[in-house]
């Protein structure tokens, strides 16, 4: 009976230790930062991990065997293939093309619908509605319009006297044409964040300008364009990474033609993945790309913040 007394005094003097009040936010904290974690570490470190790896053997996605190779595909890919660097001067071709290209239009349209007008609603919505258009039935509808012969593009500068170029046959047009599709399709975004940026300009800054007697254009260089600064940075930096990132319109338009005159990186990448099953060589190549984009958005910050000091 003592016995009995004994145990159950002491499974009541026994209590859970408390947690203090910080120890409790830390727990709800990683409770519910862990579905991102999770995220993170299972759809991005996992898959760039098996890159890393896959980057340093030789493996054949039919016969499904890997041999450890080090860095031999680094080095075939840098020093040894003639095709990786012509592919490389393609990208950043299409990156140069783009991004300046993309950058001034957005910001055009962004300082012509900032402002409220009759209409604005709907302008912004035309150029908007491409961004969520079908990329690949955009890639199709361009493909037809610029045609040689029967293209709608070509019979419209027939009217002018122009007599148009086969513009997806002809090496020194179809990059060009390439360019100027994915502009078009994709300037809506980077409009959307500029008219944000705009309309969170305070207006007594242009008022306190205009009274001191400056004129639109210095404006506009003085206050304004300073001040779009950081979303500047943000949009050279997702507009670099999809043009380096473009597939879509390079395998519907083109296939990577005429004599490889559009052949960029990420689609040398899968070629090499999935139609030469070089899974091996085609990760090097990606890893070489994430390395890129990587150095340029450095860079790019790097100066950012050295303009701002």
């Amino acid at each position: 009976m003592a016995d009995a007394l004994t145990e159950k005094g002491s499974a009541r003097s026994w209590r859970a230790p408390r947690l203090t009040l910080r120890q409790r936010e830390a727990i709800e904290a990683w409770l519910f930062v862990s579905p991102t974690v999770a995220g993170f570490l299972l759809f991005f470190l996992g898959p760039l991990a098996a890159v890393v790896y896959f980057s340093l053997t030789e493996w054949n996605l039919l016969t499904q065997q890997a041999t450890f190779v080090g860095v031999k595909n680094y080095v075939d890919a840098l020093s040894h293939n003639p095709d990786f660097w012509h592919v490389l001067r393609n990208s950043f071709v299409f990156a140069m093309g783009l991004v300046p290209l993309n950058m001034a239009l957005a910001l055009s349209l962004a300082l012509a619908l900032s402002r409220p007008f009759r209409g604005v609603i709907f302008f912004r919505t035309v150029f908007f509605a491409p961004v969520v258009t079908s990329a690949v039935a955009w890639a199709i509808v361009w493909r037809f319009l610029l045609q040689g012969e029967g293209g709608a593009v070509n019979q419209m500068l027939a009217l002018v006297g122009i007599d148009g170029p086969n513009w997806l046959r002809e090496p020194d047009w179809a990059m060009v044409a390439v360019i100027v599709t994915r502009v078009i399709k994709m300037v809506g975004l980077n409009m959307i964040l500029y008219i944000a940026a705009l309309q969170a300009i305070p207006r007594d800054y242009e008022a306190a300008a205009r009274l001191e007697g400056a004129s639109n254009w210095q404006i506009f260089r003085m206050v304004i364009w300073p001040l779009l600064a950081p979303t500047t940075l943000v949009i050279f930096v997702i507009t670099m990474i999809g043009s380096f990132k473009v597939f879509d319109h390079i395998y519907l338009m083109t296939g990577g033609g005429p004599e490889n005159g559009t052949l960029v990186l990420a689609f040398y990448i899968y070629e090499q993945g999935f139609k030469f099953f070089n899974v091996g060589y085609a990760s090097a190549l990606a890893m070489i790309m994430f390395v890129i984009v990587l150095v340029l958005t450095v860079v790019q910050m790097t100066l950012r913040r050295r303009d701002m000091q």
